[in-house]
């Protein structure tokens, strides 16, 4: 699997783990010989639509190393760097194809640069103005996700046609306007505890009228929502309309005993179950 010089590809090194056992004599002199752990690969895409180079990074499920003809869906994921959701949810993507409940994708993770920028859209609410000097270009990260990532990625590796994107929190809420206002972008939608107080609760007030303007075909959405507060109530109401809405399979599931900072975990393992299966 080369890529173009262009994307200055570089293995993704995790110095965590190690692969020989240490003699007692290395060991009395504080020395180990650890090897680089490898869990994928790392590319730079130097985008002309953010000014900006951008760090990816892929992991490949093992169907994808051993059937060399087979093409994958991808499922995208903001939030994808190394410090940030990325290996956990690549654990779930592994284990997942590994034990034959879900099916293998291609994970690739789109690691941060400025988070609340890239992921919020316009707001007129001045409290939310106040989480970052720069908020509201969330247009700008999904053309360059569709113009730019897509490409680069279709053009390197096996990929099928299908896609999936996923996130959680204010990563959440960039996946519900994306699938409300770009709908045709991707093919399945997860949110989990997408931050739709933002802007006062738009998007969901807007819900109806957006899926009428904008799907032009059926499309697979899951949201999930733990109890936090001023969360779970908005991502309800909006799973409500979106099951009501021709053109789109909704889901929705609760996770009463999990707060914000707990939820993505348990409730991408659910989502992955329940959109992902094998059929």
């Amino acid at each position: 699997m080369m890529l173009n010089a262009r994307y200055l590809p570089l293995l993704v090194i995790v110095t965590f783990g190690c692969c020989v056992l240490p003699s007692s004599a290395q060991v009395a002199r504080g020395e180990l010989p650890v090897e680089p752990l490898n869990v994928g690969q790392s590319f730079i895409l130097q985008s002309q639509v953010l000014s900006e180079p951008r760090r990816i990074n892929l992991y490949f499920p093992q169907a994808y190393l051993e059937q060399t003809e087979q093409a994958f869906p991808v499922l995208y994921m903001p939030d994808g760097g190394l410090k940030e959701d990325f290996l956990h949810i690549a654990g779930l993507v592994q284990i997942g194809s590994l034990n034959w409940t879900t099916r293998p994708f291609i994970l690739v993770g789109i690691e941060n640069t400025d988070r609340k920028r890239d992921l919020t859209g316009p707001t007129t609410n001045e409290e939310d103005k106040k989480i970052s000097p720069l908020v509201g270009k969330s247009a700008d990260f999904r053309k360059f996700i569709r113009n730019e990532l897509m490409p680069a990625v279709n053009s390197h590796y096996r990929t099928s046609g299908e896609s999936a994107i996923v996130g959680e929190s204010l990563a959440g809420l960039f996946v519900v306007e994306t699938l409300l206002q770009e709908p045709d972008l991707f093919n399945t939608y997860i949110a989990v505890d997408p931050s739709l107080w933002w802007n006062t609760g738009h998007l969901v007030e807007k819900a109806p009228e957006l899926i009428k303007q904008n799907l032009t075909q059926p499309i697979r959405v899951h949201l999930a929502a733990s109890r936090q507060p001023g969360i779970v109530e908005p991502t309800r109401d909006l799973a409500a309309t979106l099951k009501q809405a021709p053109g789109i399979d909704a889901s929705f599931t609760e996770f009463p005993d999990e707060t914000h900072l707990s939820v993505y975990h348990p409730a991408a393992l659910e989502a992955f179950r329940r959109v992902f299966a094998r059929e």
